[in-house]
């Protein structure tokens, strides 16, 4: 196909047949046609391989003067440019839209993160059709594509198995190939994986040595070979996007080990050592000062002695699981390297979606749910030192304290979820393509944001920025091109503006100088309290000046041009679709009170076996109220075994199973607390119903309940759950139909063992009270459980 360049802004690309003579019998010698030749970027055109590593801070990889060595990093400086002012959005989610679609993150509907969207348009998770991804623009010009790892950026109403499908990679999204995980994070040992949009189990189990880190390098290593072996003149675009680092911090225990009593000395001092490495490397200014910390975060000195074994662990739990996560992306550059294409391979590897999480709470998390869910008290100073030596293994869900995620984000302020200051924003970025790049080794300083990255990879490629995509005119990109920071270390920096925001924490930086104010801190999960955004007090630095982390508050020396930012900050806000202004988090879990879609409606919800991988958002909510489960079995002679509905799993959830043939209701509070119902009698052989009806204490959130099981309309059993889990149980387990996948909510079963092994017609799930006779009609289940919906 030959293509005129001009023709690429309209993608796809217009098919345009030449006229000519056309002959009635194609045996003619005058028959001629050109020959059909693939579409194909202009020549040169590199391949690119995007590397994103999660929830990482400034000062945590030894690159950047951190503590986590990061060999793989560390040989792509040297070989290409650092850059220690590139941007991020402070979370995850609206980062990675940033980074696909070359837009500001409200601009794309992405605010904060797609669990607590709301119908705001700069806060509603739905990417605008105006806004086509860099995925689908580098496609529909001829690159092969493919994505590994995370994608956080699916609407919750449409993340279920039946679609629709606009916003998943493989779809909508611009990219032919999709192995990962649909979410904001992910059971590195038992992950709930996607290929394309079809749910598939990990290859192995934690006890032959899976994880998901190596799995994902491995799909991607073998897409890449195979992409070269069958389509060599075809560049490949390569989105790398690993759960790591993000919680839960699971590692073998190997690498873990290699830092066992690196950080006895506490985060004051581990700041203080990084500050001063940095200064050596040089990726800071010589000038540059270290912030203080602030009074919100305790000193390594006002922590519990007894707790101090189990934040040492943390850490080098922590530090084991980056340099883990950089040893994959390694591997996948020894391969590009063996193919003999690592000279003609943009890479940019990206130290951090956002700044170090500070969700752990300030004694850090065996179960970061237990801080989702507004119950971190139960995980005591005694119940931690109990699992110091489980955390990063498979029975953990870990994150550290907040300090740690401070002391990452050296030499900054605050951390991830802060946008209004470089912790939240600033991450470390390296980028490699020896053909593109005349410096090796070099240092960059220029302003860079997220948002640059697509407008540099088309520049790049030599392609134009598409006009329309597929029908759809499309909006301007916003970002701008790094391009010209690959050979001239010292050109003056072209992307001079850019505003900030995230759950009411805001910023603008215009020239040098930024304007910010921090609005809320972010380990207050459930019910911090936060102050009106017109009292919110800013903060002015000079950035040009010499300071270069924003230690030196210049507002009241300056106080026309804070004023002038203020305004500025106001009308890039209006122009990105930032306001209205929402600080809200737990709330904006759930979906009546946000404003965003459901996919399930009304109070009764009918399942059917086989069904699963059903996310929190594609279930009706049972949390903080009373519910029933009824399911219709069979049970051949000999009685059955296995699940009839799980919700969770090993960290949180509930199940109604058969075990030992009698019925049992579990429920399970954070891996901390089990609560067990199980009936007097077995289910005889036959056609039955077992019904489960939880009657909710009332009074408040997380209350507990009184359980009933029943046979057939008769009581079998009755018990008691004393807690219940308020907001979510898992980010990543799901809910399962006559089977459990992933980690279980029982220890009575493994999801190896836990299908049900007689017949199960249909389960049904109701809200609210029992209905007085205990039983289903199955006449007329379909029709009320159709009509509730």
């Amino acid at each position: 196909m030959t293509v005129d360049e001009n023709a690429r802004t309209m993608l796809p690309v217009p098919d345009r047949p030449r006229p000519g003579l056309t002959t009635y019998d194609a045996k003619d010698p005058q028959t001629s046609f050109p020959p059909i030749s693939p579409l194909l970027p202009p020549e040169g055109a590199p391949n690119v391989l995007i590397v994103l590593v999660d929830d990482v801070g400034f000062g945590a990889s030894s690159t950047f003067g951190g503590p986590c060595s990061t060999p793989t990093l560390e040989r792509l400086s040297r070989g290409g440019l650092r850059y220690n002012r590139f941007h991020t959005t402070a979370l995850c989610a609206p980062s990675r839209q940033a980074l696909l679609t070359g837009r500001n993150h409200h601009s794309v509907g992405m605010g904060s993160i797609t669990e607590t969207a709301t119908s705001a348009p700069g806060q509603s998770s739905l990417r605008p059709n105006t806004k086509a991804p860099l995925a689908m623009t580098l496609k529909l010009n001829g690159y092969s594509t493919a994505q590994f790892g995370k994608c956080h950026e699916v609407p919750v109403w449409q993340s279920s198995p039946i679609g629709p499908f606009d916003a998943w990679p493989s779809a909508g999204g611009g990219f032919e190939t999709f192995y990962g995980f649909i979410g904001g994070e992910n059971n590195q040992w038992d992950p709930a994986l996607y290929e394309g949009t079809t749910a598939v189990e990990p290859p192995a189990t934690p006890e032959e040595g899976y994880h998901l880190t190596e799995d994902l390098a491995d799909h991607a290593i073998g897409w890449i070979r195979t992409q070269k072996a069958l389509a060599p003149q075809r560049p490949f675009f390569v989105y790398f996007a690993p759960g790591a680092t993000h919680a839960p911090h699971h590692v073998p225990r190997e690498w873990a080990d290699k830092y066992k009593g690196a950080f006895a000395e506490g985060w004051d001092a581990q700041r203080e050592a990084t500050f001063a490495r940095q200064k050596e490397l040089g990726v800071i200014p010589a000038d540059a000062e270290l912030t203080p910390r602030h009074a919100e975060i305790p000193s390594w000195d006002e922590m519990p002695d007894e707790l101090k074994p189990v934040l040492e662990r943390e850490m080098e739990v922590y530090a084991g699981f980056l340099e883990h996560t950089d040893h994959h992306i390694g591997r996948i550059v020894d391969a590009i390297e063996d193919l003999g294409i690592l000279e003609d391979t943009l890479i940019y590897y990206i130290v951090g979606d956002n700044g170090a999480s500070a969700e752990g709470t300030l004694n850090g998390a065996f179960n970061e749910m237990a801080n989702f869910n507004g119950m971190a008290a139960l995980e005591t100073p005694e119940f931690m030192l109990s699992k110091m030596d489980e955390f990063g293994t498979p029975s953990s869900y870990n994150h550290y304290a907040v300090g740690w995620a401070w002391a990452m984000d050296t030499p900054f302020q605050w951390t991830k979820q802060v946008a209004s200051h470089w912790g939240g924003t600033r991450n470390g970025t390296v980028v490699h393509w020896p053909k593109g790049i005349a410096e090796p080794g070099g240092l960059r300083s220029q302003f860079t944001h997220v948002i640059d990255i697509a407008p540099t990879i088309l520049e790049a490629a030599g392609l134009p920025e598409p006009v329309m995509v597929n029908g759809v005119q499309q909006a301007p990109i916003e970002g701008t091109s790094m391009l010209y920071t690959f050979d001239q270390p010292d050109a003056a920096e072209r992307h001079d503006l850019q505003y900030f925001e995230m759950f009411g924490n805001r910023g603008i930086y215009h020239q040098g100088w930024s304007a910010v104010t921090k609005h809320r801190t972010p380990w207050d999960m459930v019910g911090g309290g936060t102050i009106a955004f017109d009292d919110d007090v800013w903060e002015l630095y000079d950035g040009a000046g010499g300071d270069y982390s924003q230690a030196r508050d210049l507002s009241a020396e300056h106080p026309d041009r804070l004023h002038y930012l203020q305004r500025l900050w106001l009308i890039e806000a209006v122009k990105y679709n930032v306001l209205p202004l929402d600080d809200r988090t737990a709330d904006r879990v759930n979906p009546d009170i946000a404003g965003r879609p459901t996919l399930i409606h009304g109070d009764t919800q009918l399942f059917f076996p086989g069904m699963g991988r059903l996310s929190e958002n594609s279930v009706v909510s049972i949390k903080n109220k009373s519910f029933s489960v009824t399911a219709e079995i069979t049970v051949p002679a000999g009685g059955a075994n296995g699940v009839l509905i799980a919700q969770g799993g090993r960290f949180g959830g509930w199940t109604l199973y058969l075990h030992e043939n009698r019925p049992t209701f579990l429920y399970n509070v954070l891996g901390i607390h089990e609560f067990a119902t199980r009936a007097d009698t077995p289910v005889p052989e036959g056609t039955h119903q077992v019904r489960m009806e939880f009657a909710y204490d009332g009074g408040g959130l997380a209350k507990g309940g009184d359980v009933t099981l029943y046979l057939d309309g008769e009581a079998v059993g009755t018990g008691r759950v004393a807690a219940t889990q308020a907001m979510i149980f898992s980010a990543d387990e799901t809910t399962d139909i006559g089977f459990e996948s992933g980690t279980t909510v029982s220890p009575d079963y493994t999801a190896a063992t836990s299908r049900f092994t007689g017949k199960l017609a249909w389960v049904q799930l109701d809200l609210g009270a029992d209905d007085n006779d205990h039983f289903v009609d199955p006449d007329e289940r379909f029709r009320i459980a159709m009509a509730r919906q």
